[in-house]
């Protein structure tokens, strides 16, 4: 253990934290570029999933293709996640993350359905990193809105397209 003005530093206990909130971060950015390998890459084999009310999702492929299935019709999204708690002991951990989300469906592109959630979640200490082991979403609020046209294209419009949907 090192020290910083006398202050005693765990440098595993930062660099686990640190794993852990690029995790779930990544499975954020993974879900809005859909990428469906990103997403799969932080969940484990046998991950544990409920998102609202919805029958629950078990494991890492299911889960991977079922979130792939829930997006097919989203032209864009945007996931911004808030990691509040980080709590490690040992080989797992527990997070609590806020979410407010953003989706534009197919079919709808001038409204921009809203969603807040919380999301409790466990991870684990995999030999390929910390992985999302169990995955509870508690949705919150939802709501849709219309985009101002006019002050977009103030800002020079939509795009330019950086991550193509794969």
């Amino acid at each position: 253990m090192s020290t910083t003005n006398a202050t005693p530093v765990d440098l595993q206990a930062l660099q686990d934290r640190l794993e852990i909130t690029d995790a779930l971060y990544r499975y954020s950015s993974a879900i809005d570029s859909f990428d469906t390998e990103g997403v799969r890459s932080v969940l484990a084999d046998d991950v544990y999933a409920q998102y609202g009310n919805l029958d629950p999702v078990s494991g890492g492929d299911a889960l991977a293709e079922w979130i792939a299935g829930a997006t097919a019709t989203i032209t864009w999204q945007h996931h911004l996640l808030s990691v509040y708690h980080v709590d490690i002991d040992g080989d797992s951990a527990t997070a609590l993350s806020y979410l407010t989300s953003y989706q534009v469906f197919d079919g709808e592109p001038h409204v921009a359905k809203l969603l807040v959630a919380r999301y409790h979640d466990e991870l684990r200490r995999t030999p390929d990193g910390w992985k999302i082991s169990r995955r509870v979403a508690e949705f919150l609020w939802g709501e849709s809105r219309t985009v101002d046209e006019a002050w977009l294209s103030l800002l020079g419009g939509r795009g330019p397209e950086v991550w193509p949907r794969k």
